[in-house]
């Protein structure tokens, strides 16, 4: 919802005259088709490997495994699964919050907290790596750690 102009931004390299446009162009995309089901939406708006990315995640909720979410466009290609049932997400993990200010709002959205936040615009998956290694220590330190009876802790 809102302004397009709210959640269209520079990406990684649009100067003030590519912001227009985008804005523009997602601008008459929601006058076409703003009033459409969520999924429909992105049929009428998002490429295939948007659709493809909504597919991916739902399959992965199927199978029970864990996604990260990487940037705004991955974020915003599932999007409209929130928009049905934000349980459809409960797997998903924000693998970093980007500079763009749409994918701040999409993420306070989702109601999720990224596991990195160094405002990045780099694209290819950057956060997604830097965010694994953060979950894969974490892991292993949840995994590996004694419990306080196992340690000899006294508790108070």
């Amino acid at each position: 919802g809102g302004d397009a102009r709210d959640w269209v931004g520079p990406g990684t390299g649009s100067d003030a005259d590519g912001i227009t446009r985008k804005t523009r162009v997602v601008e008459e995309g929601l006058a076409r088709h703003g009033n459409k089901a969520p999924l429909d939406k992105l049929a009428a708006l998002g490429g295939r490997e948007q659709a493809a990315i909504c597919g991916a995640v739902l399959a992965a909720r199927d199978a029970r495994l864990p996604v990260i979410l990487d940037g705004y466009i991955c974020t915003a290609a599932t999007a409209p699964l929130h928009a049905v049932d934000p349980e459809l997400l409960a797997h998903c993990l924000i693998g970093h919050r980007s500079s763009e200010p749409g994918h701040c709002r999409l993420i306070d959205a989702f109601g999720k907290d990224p596991v990195l936040d160094f405002s990045m615009r780099l694209g290819e998956g950057t956060g997604a790596a830097l965010a694994l290694g953060i979950l894969r220590g974490a892991l292993a330190c949840h995994n590996g750690m004694a419990t306080f009876a196992e340690a000899g802790v006294a508790e108070a």
